[in-house]
C-alpha cells in the first residue's frame, strides 16, 4: 500500500527526548516500511526515517527557539498533504483535528488516531460537526467522554521488540518516575510513596513552560526535602533503557484520564513492574499481579512497593511480548486501512482502470 503518515511537528520522529505521539508515529512508520509498504512521512525536517520524508518544518518546533506559534507550521503541512492526497491509498493523521475541514472529500480513505485526552468541554460539539471522519482511540477508556462518532477502531500502542532490552536482575535499587512534571501526572504522589517506603526515587522528567510554576512552587521543594529523591531531568532513548531497566518498579501515580501511558509498556519491555493508580487506560494496560499492581491510594501504593519483588520480571516482559509489540500495532492498523471504504487497494486500482467503480460503466 501507499500510505501517508502525518505527524505533529512539535518533536521530530523519533523524538530526541520526550515525545509520545511522534515516537509512536516513528515506530509505526518504520514497521510499515519493514513490511514492504510505500510510506511517506510528513514530519519535521530533523526526523530520521526509512520512509520518504516530506519535511514540513526545519526542526522540531519545541526545540526551535524562533518558533512562537505552532499552528502556522501545521497549516502549511496540511496544505502540502492536501495537494498530494491523491498519491496515497490511505492517509493516517496523528494531529488531533486541524485537518478535518480539509479532508472531507477523501475522508473515507483516512484514519485519525486521537492521542490526547478527550474530556475537554469544547471537543464534543466539534466532533459532532464532523461525523464522517474515521477515528481511532488508543484505549477503550479514552472514548468515554465522546459523543457518538465514527469510531473505526481501538488500537493500543506498540514498541519494537528490541528497542528496550530485558533486565532480569536490576541493580539500581530505586523506584523510577518517567514522563512530565505536571499536576495530572502527580509527581508529588511519587515522592510521597518514596517517603513512606524509604526507597530511593529517581525522577526523569521534562518541565514544560506551562508547568514551570508547579515545579517551582510544589515539586522542587519536595525534592529538596527528601534526600532519597533525585531529579535528573529529561533523558534520551539510550538513557531510558538503563533508567527503566535498573529500576525495581516504575511509579505511574496519575490523577487524570490517561489515554494510554506509553511509559508503562516501555517499563514492561524492560521487565520492570509498574505500580499505577487506577485511572484512564491503566486497567487495560497493566495485568494486575502480573505486569505490576493497580492501586487506589497512597497506602496501597506503598504496600505494593513491598510486594513488587515477588513479581517475575520475565513474566512482565512476556506480558509486553503478548500485547504491546509494534508488529501487532502495525497489523491492527493495516487491517483498519484495508477496511476503510475509500482505501485504494490494488483491486480498487484495477476496478478504477476498468471503470467498474460504483456508478461507473466501462465504455468500449
Amino acid at each position: 500500500m501507499k500510505i501517508a503518515q502525518i505527524a505533529p511537528l512539535f518533536e521530530c520522529c523519533p523524538p530526541k527526548l520526550y515525545g509520545g505521539t511522534e515516537r509512536i508515529v516513528s515506530y509505526l512508520t518504520e514497521e510499515l516500511v519493514r513490511q514492504g509498504h510505500d510510506v511517506t512521512l510528513f514530519a519535521s525536517g530533523d526526523s530520521v526515517t526509512s520512509a520518504r520524508l516530506v519535511p514540513c518544518a526545519e526542526t522540531a518546533l519545541r526545540l526551535n527557539p524562533r518558533v512562537k506559534d505552532p499552528i502556522p507550521y501545521h497549516i502549511m503541512m496540511l496544505d502540502e498533504v492536501r495537494l498530494r492526497a491523491e498519491e496515497f491509498d490511505a492517509l493516517h493523521f496523528h494531529i488531533d483535528f486541524l485537518h478535518f475541514p480539509l479532508i472531507r472529500d477523501f475522508a473515507d480513505r483516512t484514519v485519525t488516531t486521537l492521542h490526547g485526552r478527550l474530556d475537554l468541554p469544547d471537543l464534543p460539539p466539534f466532533y459532532e460537526a464532523f461525523p464522517e471522519i474515521p477515528l481511532v482511540s488508543i484505549s477503550v477508556d479514552q472514548r468515554r467522554p465522546m459523543p457518538p462518532v465514527n469510531w473505526a477502531g481501538m488500537i493500543h500502542h506498540g514498541l519494537p521488540r528490541d528497542l528496550l532490552p530485558f533486565t532480569a536482575a536490576p541493580e539500581g535499587g530505586y523506584l523510577a518516575f518517567l514522563g512530565r512534571i505536571s499536576p495530572e501526572k502527580r509527581p508529588d504522589r511519587a515522592i510521597e510513596i518514596a517517603a513512606r517506603t524509604g526507597m530511593r526515587l529517581r525522577m526523569a522528567a521534562k518541565i514544560d513552560k506551562a508547568d514551570q510554576a508547579y515545579w517551582n512552587e510544589a515539586i522542587a521543594p519536595m525534592v529538596a526535602a527528601y534526600p532519597n529523591v533525585e531529579f535528573i531531568g529529561e533523558i534520551n532513548e539510550h538513557q531510558k533503557a538503563e533508567f527503566l531497566g535498573q529500576a525495581q518498579a516504575l511509579l505511574f501515580p496519575i490523577d487524570w484520564p490517561e489515554p494510554f501511558g506509553l511509559v508503562m509498556i516501555e517499563a514492561m519491555a524492560c521487565g520492570t513492574p509498574v505500580i499505577a493508580f487506577r485511572c484512564g487506560s491503566v486497567p487495560e494496560v497493566i495485568d494486575d499481579g502480573v505486569s505490576g499492581f493497580i492501586v487506589d491510594d497512597l497506602e496501597m501504593a506503598a504496600e505494593a512497593v513491598t510486594r513488587v519483588g515477588m513479581l517475575d520480571r520475565a513474566g512482565v516482559r512476556a506480558a509486553f511480548d503478548r500485547r504491546f509489540t509494534v508488529e501487532r500495532m502495525a497489523e491492527d492498523y493495516l487491517t483498519l486501512y484495508r477496511s476503510l471504504p475509500g482505501t485504494r487497494t490494488e483491486a480498487a486500482h484495477l476496478r478504477r482502470a476498468l471503470g467498474q467503480e460504483v456508478g461507473l460503466q466501462a465504455i468500449a
